[in-house]
C-alpha cells in the first residue's frame, strides 16, 4: 500500500493528540532530552577564540541537527513499512513533540487568568513564556508581551513545524524543532556571539517562509509588510505585525520596536480574541500541510513513478 495516505493523515492525527494531552513532562518529552544534550555539546563553545567559536558552533549544530533528522529518517522510513493501521498512529507520535500549540494557547491564556489577580502574578506568568526582563512591565506590557510571544509561537512551534513535515516529511519536522531550540539556547546573544551565530542563521533561514505564511493565516495583509519590517528579527515581526493589524492594537518592545503605532492598548478582552484568532489559524495551517504534503508527495511521484507503487 502507498505510504501517501498515512504521510498525509498524520498532520491531522497529531494535531488532535496535542489538543487532547498537551505536553508531557519533560522527562518523557524528546525535546527536553534534545536540549540536555545540546547544553552539554555546547557547553565550552563560547570560550573559545572567535574563529575557533564560529567554527565549533557550526559544526555542532550540522551534528546535532543532520543526527536528529537521519534519526527520524530511519524512523519514517520503519514506520511506513509497517501496515497503514499501525504507521499512521506512530507516526502521529512522532510528530507530536514538534508541535506544541495548546501548550502555547494554555500559557498565555493564564497570563490573563494571573493579570486579574495581581500585576506581580501576570509578570511571574508572563516571564514562562519569554526571556526578556518583565519586572518594569505595568498590566498593557505583560499583555503586549504575551500577544507578541503567541503569535511568535504560532510559527515557531505549529506552522513551521507542520510546513516542513509537509515539504520533508517526519525529518523535517525534527530537524526544525532541533534547530528552532538550538537557537533559542545558543543564538548570537552575548557570550553566544560566535558560538551561536551559525544556529540564529539556520533558524533565521529555515523560518523565512513559514513566518510569512503564519501572517498571511492570521488574514492581515494592508500594511503587514511595512509593519513587520520594524523588529529586528527577520521573520518575527511578520506574525506579530500581522496579529497586531488585524486586531487593530500596539505591540511594543520597550527600546526595540513599535508595531501598528496608531492602534489600541490591549485590554483583557483582546487576548481572548488573539487566542480564537490563532487557534483558528493553527488549524488552517493544518489543512494547508496536508494540501501542501500532497502536493509534495505527488510532484515525487511524477519524478519516480516506481516509488509510489
Amino acid at each position: 500500500m502507498s505510504a501517501t495516505p498515512v504521510i498525509l493523515a498524520a498532520p491531522l492525527l497529531a494535531a488532535l493528540l496535542d489538543r487532547a494531552f498537551g505536553e508531557p513532562r519533560n522527562a518523557l518529552h524528546p525535546v527536553a532530552w534534545f536540549g540536555a544534550l545540546a547544553k552539554r555539546v555546547g557547553a565550552h563553545l563560547p570560550a573559545l577564540a572567535p574563529p575557533w567559536a564560529l567554527c565549533g558552533g557550526a559544526l555542532a549544530w550540522a551534528l546535532l541537527v543532520g543526527g536528529v533528522a537521519l534519526l527520524a529518517a530511519g524512523l519514517q522510513a520503519w514506520l511506513l513499512s509497517l501496515p497503514a493501521w499501525a504507521a499512521l498512529p506512530l507516526l502521529a507520535l512522532a510528530l507530536k513533540p514538534a508541535l506544541a500549540w495548546r501548550m502555547l494557547h494554555d500559557e498565555v491564556a493564564a497570563v490573563e487568568t494571573a493579570l486579574a489577580r495581581d500585576l506581580p502574578q501576570g509578570r511571574a506568568q508572563v516571564a514562562r513564556l519569554c526571556s526578556r526582563d518583565v519586572s518594569r512591565l505595568d498590566a498593557t506590557g505583560v499583555r503586549e508581551t504575551a500577544l507578541e510571544t503567541l503569535a511568535e509561537n504560532l510559527n515557531d512551534a505549529w506552522v513551521a513545524p507542520l510546513f516542513w513535515f509537509a515539504v520533508a516529511g517526519l525529518p523535517g519536522a525534527w530537524a526544525w524543532r532541533a534547530a528552532n531550540t538550538l537557537d533559542a539556547m545558543w543564538g548570537y546573544r552575548g557570550r553566544w556571539e560566535w558560538a551561536g551565530r551559525c544556529a540564529a542563521r539556520a533558524d533565521d533561514l529555515l523560518a523565512w517562509l513559514p513566518a510569512r505564511l503564519t501572517a498571511l493565516l492570521l488574514g492581515a495583509s494592508r500594511g503587514l509588510r511595512a509593519e513587520a519590517a520594524r523588529t529586528p528579527s527577520p521573520n518575527g515581526g511578520w506574525p506579530m505585525a500581522a496579529l497586531a493589524l488585524r486586531l487593530g492594537l500596539r505591540l511594543r518592545k520597550s527600546g526595540a520596536y513599535e508595531l501598528n503605532a496608531g492602534g489600541r492598548a490591549p485590554q483583557p478582552a483582546d487576548t481572548a480574541q488573539a487566542l480564537r484568532l490563532c487557534t483558528r489559524a493553527a488549524w488552517l495551517a493544518v489543512g494547508w500541510a496536508v494540501v501542501l504534503a500532497a502536493a509534495v508527495t505527488a510532484a515525487a511521484a511524477l519524478r519516480n513513478p516506481g516509488a509510489a507503487a
